[in-house]
């Protein structure tokens, strides 16, 4: 008799900068989510699909990290982060070994008490800690929240991570496959392009710029051997767009040629890269803005 297949949507949860993005492009074996050292870098929700023929599909959601918001971005964010735990079949709650636990865990940890689904505690960043501090920690988590399992994990490293899996299959139940057997993502085309144009500004600015950043493709054609994009970059303040632009143009330079080199590993062709830098003041606050930019608001 063959086994039952398995399926089940997971959301990933934690604070801000735990390594969620990390772990999903892990999972999934491609990069599908942006990965930064900047708070807040995953703004929409992110799925990965991971699946095994005639055995399972783990439709894995990579959520903005839970934070008290500021602004209507914000809110949207917390928005998604809810929506994402109402649909949920399992969460994996992230928290980072090297931080010490404080009122944003408590803040999480409130949220998730009062679900039924069941939860992973994921204990990430272990390569960064002793492993005589990893075991206090787990006892502390012990303490605070009843989960199905606790793992302590490197995302960065793969440490664990076939462990991680095994787990995340007892805790899930025989469901039909939601998505063709080679889908990888649900990211959109261009959703992901401009995604990849936000990473390397977040990697290259620092301060209030990489938040006050959106990124709009416009434009994705294919001429020839090469790919052509034409995408605008949104700030909030001139001061912003001066930043971005840099002396005689330079940070655009650096900012074009890192997106460039990735998107031409990504399709395997020459790629040309047309980026604009236009300012709109205050585009968080607006919730006529953040629907243009893609930010749909959930129910």
């Amino acid at each position: 008799m063959n086994k039952q297949f398995k399926s089940g949507f997971i959301a990933i949860i934690g604070r801000p900068n735990v390594g969620k993005s990390t772990l999903i492009n892990n999972l999934v074996g491609r990069k599908i989510a942006i990965m930064s050292d900047k708070p807040q870098t995953t703004r929409n929700e992110v799925i990965g699909i991971l699946t095994k023929k005639d055995e399972y599909q783990l439709i894995f959601v990579d959520t903005p990290g839970i934070h008290k918001p500021k602004n209507n971005l914000g809110e949207f964010m917390m928005s998604t982060v809810k929506k994402s735990l109402r649909n949920a079949d399992l969460i994996i709650y992230m928290v980072d070994s090297s931080k010490s636990f404080g009122r944003g865990e408590e803040y999480v940890i409130e949220i998730l008490k009062g679900l039924k689904t069941p939860v992973i505690l994921a204990i990430n960043k272990i390569d960064l800690a002793p492993k005589e501090e990893v075991l206090p920690i787990i006892k502390l988590y012990e303490e605070q929240i009843d989960v199905a399992n606790i793992i302590p994990i490197s995302a960065l490293k793969a440490d664990n991570i076939e462990e991680l899996k095994k787990k995340i299959l007892d805790n899930i139940k025989p469901g039909p496959q939601y998505y063709p057997e080679e889908a990888t993502s649900s990211v959109e085309e261009k959703d992901l392009v401009s995604e990849i144009i936000r990473e390397k500004i977040l990697f290259l600015t620092k301060e209030e710029v990489p938040h006050s950043v959106a990124v709009s493709v416009e434009l994705i054609e294919e001429e020839g051997n090469m790919v052509k994009v034409y995408a605008s970059i949104f700030v909030e303040r001139k001061s912003q767009k001066g930043i971005l632009i840099g002396k005689q143009g330079s940070m655009l330079k650096k900012i074009g040629k890192m997106s460039r080199v990735e998107l031409e590993k990504l399709w395997g062709m020459k790629v040309y890269l047309d980026l604009l830098i236009k300012v709109k003041e205050n585009w968080r606050k607006r919730d006529s803005d953040l629907k243009n930019f893609g930010f749909r608001q959930e129910k």
